[in-house]
């Protein structure tokens, strides 16, 4: 097996950074694909708009289980081989649902999808951060969690270019392409030597572990809930409201999208960067307020560009402070459990947040679409701002030679 040293090639790091980045952009198509296909599956399959958005959130549940089972493979088998049989299986899903005869075998098949989306992130964070230079972690990290939002803006394009010529299913097919990235990671990606440190010796060691640390673990997953009531509330019914609570047309709003995507982009690396200088939970702060900010622009907008602005300030705060996330996930984690800690606790986080469109949804039907995101958001940031002044930080922490975790 290849080992990834200390003083390992740029183009090591460069492969494994590649290949973090690509898996989450690429899982991240896949899943929002279905945003933009709400109205579509509706009628094609003669459900209510609602039980499309119940996917949404059936996927959100299952991502738990999936941190859960790759994470404890990426932490007894290293993190390539545990990465290149997740994206081979989310991809598969994913053209599967293209083929979907019925609305009950679409939900299930979106059901499977969501262990493999689960599982993706936390195996190709604990990779990079493992490999980066510690220097550079934060503006590392801004990127790769920055591919959750290229690929967003990625299923925006497709929404744009291949729904009107080539139809639903074909939104799905596409999904496919991720399988062949498990080529590239067999062929260029090496292994981390903080695994190699560190790894566990049987596979139930990691959530053992994990026990150990029990009160850090119920911190993460709260932070985790939070963020992802965070980006999930701005972001999963923002293209819906759009089109019914401004009704500016579909391919406006793919359009729309793909600008704010970009302002995602922007903000992840830029508050990622500005962590190296001013700390983890200073530099998510400092997002929050953005977003903060923008809030009245962002929801009540009267115009099109103006809610364009808006959506574009609000994504390049909600994703600069994400941008930290897998940095800041893997600099508190135990050295033992770096393969499943973070990315199970993000995924319970998102366990408890699945409601967030749901509930978004039915707020609407009682405050109005505009008032219905601003007032769960207006929640979420103070809450957020409150675990992260109160929390823990470990800001350019070694993860090499680190002092070995017993299991129980």
């Amino acid at each position: 097996m290849s080992e990834l040293r200390t003083d390992s090639p740029q183009s090591d790091r460069w492969h494994a950074m590649s290949a973090g980045f690509l898996g989450w952009t690429l899982d991240a198509f896949d899943f929002f694909v279905v945003i933009f296909l709400f109205d579509t599956l509706a009628a094609h399959f003669h459900v209510p708009k609602r039980d499309i958005i119940l996917s949404v959130t059936l996927t959100l549940v299952m991502r738990p289980f999936g941190a859960l089972l790759f994470g404890m493979m990426a932490d007894r088998y290293g993190r390539r081989r545990p990465l290149m049989v997740n994206v081979v299986f989310f991809a598969t899903i994913e053209v599967l649902c293209g083929f979907a005869p019925n609305f009950t075998v679409f939900l299930i098949l979106r059901m499977l999808f969501g262990i493999g989306m689960g599982g993706e992130w936390g195996v190709g964070a604990s990779l990079v951060m493992e490999t980066a230079p510690v220097r550079w972690r934060g503006v590392l990290s801004g990127i790769l969690q920055s591919g959750y939002s290229i690929g967003y803006l990625l299923a925006a394009m497709a929404a744009r270019l291949v729904l009107p010529n080539w139809g639903w299913r074909a939104m799905f097919w596409v999904g496919g392409i991720p399988a062949l990235l498990a080529l590239y990671i067999r062929t260029k990606v090496p292994e981390s030597e903080a695994w190699q440190q560190n790894r566990v010796t049987r596979t139930i060691d990691g959530p053992r572990i994990a026990w150990q640390h029990k009160w850090l673990s119920l911190y993460l997953i709260a932070l985790m809930f939070l963020m992802n009531c965070l980006s999930h509330g701005t972001q999963d019914l923002y293209p819906d409201f759009l089109k019914h609570g401004h009704g500016i047309a579909p391919n406006t709003v793919a359009y729309i999208t793909i600008f704010y995507n970009i302002g995602a982009v922007t903000g992840a690396i830029i508050f990622g960067l500005l962590s190296e200088r001013i700390g983890r939970r200073c530099s998510m702060l400092a997002a929050l307020a953005v977003a903060l900010a923008i809030i009245p622009v962002w929801a009540f907008g009267s115009t099109m560009l103006i809610l364009a602005v808006g959506a574009f300030v609000m994504q390049m705060g909600v994703q600069g402070a994400w941008g930290i996330i897998p940095v800041h996930l893997n600099e508190l984690s135990p050295p033992s459990v770096r393969g499943l800690l973070p990315g199970f606790t993000y995924q319970v986080g998102i366990l408890f947040a699945a409601s967030t469109p749901t509930v978004e949804f039915m707020l609407r039907d009682h405050l109005g679409y505009a008032w219905a995101l601003t007032a769960f958001e207006l929640v979420v940031i103070a809450a957020l701002s409150l675990i992260l002044v109160f929390g823990p930080e470990k800001r350019g922490r070694s993860f090499l030679h680190e002092p070995q975790d017993v299991a129980a």
